[in-house]
């Protein structure tokens, strides 16, 4: 029997928990079941296509903008860090990487006196330029905020990658490369957009020059 497509959902729905009323263990199993699903499903042709776009923004010394919401601010966050940091090797340009979820005076600024629909756009409208990388991190893919970014982003000639779940929702099709984890599970969802950026972030570093 072929498996139903996800349907997308929208920002903060409720979304597949698990079976309810297991134990721990028995949860821990469940759980495990659905990330080693998304793991088989793994397009390797879309990661290398990422990788692609950050090789040449590395290559040109352009800026990597990363947005997200909640969880994916925190993995937003974490990117920025990682590929700053621990991507770095000897001989190689830096990764020049931003998290745009970092910065909580200008980010409640803009939401108290504008929108916090405009919290990420309002940000790159400052910095975003041709040639830059701005990677959108979406559970849902239907953030506001986020579509806003990619649509601004690419009126500046950015280049917009997507690290998706569900169906991919908006910004699939704003993206001009994006990763799709078509789970319906969150969790699920949020550490396999971690485990991509990790696979990145150590693909860059043992990359010979």
């Amino acid at each position: 029997m072929a498996k139903k497509p996800v349907k997308g959902t929208k920002p903060g729905a409720t979304h597949v928990t698990g079976p309810g009323g297991l134990s721990a263990r028995e949860f821990a199993r469940w759980y495990r079941g659905r990330a080693l699903e998304q793991w088989r499903l793994l397009d390797l042709d879309a990661l290398a296509r990422v990788a692609a776009v950050v090789e040449a923004a590395q290559a040109r010394g352009r800026f990597i903008w990363v947005c997200g919401n909640g969880g994916s601010a925190a993995s937003a966050a974490h990117v920025g860090c990682d590929f700053g940091k621990t991507a770095s090797r000897r001989g190689a340009k830096p990764l020049k990487a931003v998290s745009l979820s970092d910065n909580a005076a200008f980010m409640t600024a803009i939401s108290n006196d504008l929108s916090f629909d405009e919290v990420f756009s309002r940000q790159l409208e400052n910095v975003a330029a041709e040639g830059d990388v701005v990677i959108v991190i979406s559970g849902s893919g239907n953030s506001p905020n986020l579509v806003k970014a990619a649509v601004l982003s690419r009126a500046r000639g950015a280049t917009v990658v997507g690290l998706l779940g569900f169906d991919g929702g908006k910004l699939k099709s704003l993206c001009d490369e994006s990763l799709l984890i078509p789970s319906d599970q969150y969790g699920v969802i949020e550490d396999l957009h971690m485990s991509v950026a990790h696979i990145l972030t150590f693909y860059l570093k043992q990359k010979k020059a």
